[in-house]
């Protein structure tokens, strides 16, 4: 069984019911999610022995946390416990041509205040396969960033596969000091994963002749983006997801994948939303089962796909679906008839 390590920080997800805005809502349903302990979901219901590792208090809320995620087969026994909070965001779901909201209320949370004692790297990677975390994590502070880079140091020394998510998040860090941060971690990553605009909002690499806010995506643009990026820090594998927005539910969906001076372009989905959440997550985590599996490059861009374009259609930051799922779909079955 391949075995897993992400690295980030689980958040509590406080959101009002349907389409109610933050103003309109008298009660907010809670569940639990973050980019790094999304992917560790995916890849336990895909099969593997995954560890989430983050820093989570003592009390019953990080308790929860942890319980979310032992609920879906992710192991936490190398989750450090400790500090006064778990981190929360508020989501307000948009529709039509009203865009989804979110608000951050994590600072000074657990793993914002985490130190390297808290993580025991050479014993966490014993045995590995994989390694994943996102540039959310760093973003977090001086510390834990420092903390990520530790780890990736430690994962390459021990002959794991490292990948990171760009996630760049403007309500977290400048693009100057993510372009300095990951710049530096990025040296240490084998597979790298980003939308159509965190190339450009880290790195300064835009593609030519796009505009997402248009739904203009130029495939030829992307293809000189995960160029440049592999030739800059020597990844191995370049991935980009490309969305369309046509509207708040209503999204096309697509990737490539960048390999070997290779470019392979998944099919696209018209994508009709229940939560986009986690979209970008559940794609990685596709990426990464597709990845250990050795499939070839244009099969693994399409599981990574049609993984990501099913995850839009439940609800929650967790993706909750199975291979068999996914290989349906991703071999051509997307008729969603019912199944009996």
């Amino acid at each position: 069984m391949k075995k897993v390590i992400t690295f980030g920080e689980i958040m509590l997800r406080l959101a009002p019911e349907g389409y109610y805005r933050f103003t309109q809502a008298e009660k907010f349903g809670a569940t639990y999610g973050g980019g790094e302990a999304n992917v560790a979901v995916s890849l336990a219901n895909y099969g593997y022995d995954v560890k989430f590792v983050t820093k989570l208090p003592k009390h019953e809320i990080g308790q929860a946390a942890i319980n979310s995620l032992r609920k879906y087969g992710v192991d936490t026994s190398f989750i450090a416990r400790g500090g006064d909070r778990v981190g929360i965001y508020f989501l307000e779901k948009g529709a039509s041509q009203r865009p989804s909201k979110v608000i951050y209320d994590r600072a000074g949370s657990s793993i914002a205040t985490a130190t390297s004692a808290d993580f025991d790297w050479d014993k966490i990677f014993d045995g590995v396969d994989w390694f994943h975390f996102t540039g959310i994590t760093p973003a977090l502070g001086d510390g834990i960033a420092a903390i990520c880079l530790e780890a990736c140091k430690k994962a390459k020394e021990k002959g794991v596969t490292i990948s990171c998510d760009l996630n760049y998040r403007n309500k977290l860090w400048s693009k100057e000091k993510a372009g300095k941060v990951m710049g530096e971690i990025c040296q240490f990553v084998d597979v790298c994963i980003a939308n159509e605009e965190d190339a450009g909002d880290v790195f300064a690499i835009k593609a030519k002749n796009t505009d997402v806010t248009k739904g203009e995506v130029n495939h030829d643009g992307y293809k000189d983006v995960a160029k440049q990026l592999a030739d800059r820090f020597n990844f191995k594998k370049v991935a980009i997801t490309l969305r369309t927005s046509i509207s708040a539910n209503d999204n096309g969906w697509a990737a490539m994948l960048y390999e070997n001076g290779n470019s392979f372009f998944s099919k696209s989905y018209k994508v009709h939303i229940v939560d986009r959440v986690g979209g970008g997550d559940s794609f990685g985590g596709g990426l990464i089962y597709a990845s250990l599996e050795n499939f070839e490059p244009q099969q693994a861009i399409e599981f990574a796909v049609a993984a990501s374009c099913l995850k839009h259609t439940v609800e929650g930051d967790f993706n909750l679906v199975s291979v068999d799922e996914v290989t349906k779909l991703s071999g051509g079955d997307g008729s969603g008839r019912v199944q009996r």
